[in-house]
């Protein structure tokens, strides 16, 4: 039961949750082109209405793009069950503009599942919803690659200045110059 309501109610908080996805990010190998890449395909994925296979649309992209993979597994986790209807909710907008679909066509994901024409109601829905998924996906993705580009070089940055500085603390007595009078053997 505590597993459980860890996975929904962190016990160290939510932002403590969140600094630790990104600093995850961060640490990847890779440059930070590819991780930033691979993030920004798991975010576009997201906005997309195909629950349960974003992770596997997110490797795609990210492997055609040649970015990270498991970064774009990561970068899938923007679209959760709190992000999710908010998100829907722009992709549906959008895509609705674009396809000219009537403003009297009502969003009733759970009522349209559950009826007996559901095949039927839901294509209405579909259209519209992956439509407006592309642009949406490529704002989303475009501001999440320059965040996570700037975020990993910077961690980079800092861990090469950091393990320079203590592997000269480490090692000072190494001096090519012998002292006077002495040789090297």
């Amino acid at each position: 039961m505590r597993k459980l309501r860890e996975t929904f109610w962190p016990s160290a908080g939510w932002k403590r949750a969140f600094q630790y996805g990104w600093r995850r990010v961060w640490r990847l190998s890779g440059t930070p082109h590819a991780i930033a890449i691979g993030v920004a395909a798991g975010v576009f994925s997201s906005c997309t209405p195909f629950v349960g296979f974003h992770i596997l649309i997110a490797m795609l992209f990210a492997w055609i793009l040649r970015g990270n993979l498991i970064a774009s597994a990561i970068g899938t986790f923007v679209g959760n069950p709190l992000t999710f209807p908010a998100i829907w909710f722009v992709v549906y907008e959008v895509g609705r503009y674009m396809v000219g679909a009537p403003t009297g066509v009502d969003p009733d994901i759970a009522g349209t599942l559950q009826s007996e024409r559901a095949f039927d109601m839901i294509l209405p829905l579909l259209v519209p919803l992956t439509a407006g998924a592309i642009p949406v996906g490529i704002v989303l993705g475009s501001v999440s690659y320059v965040l996570t580009r700037s975020g990993v070089e910077a961690y980079q940055l800092r861990r090469r200045q950091s393990l320079a500085e203590r592997a000269n603390a480490r090692v000072p007595f190494l001096d090519p110059q012998p002292p006077a009078g002495e040789t090297l053997e």
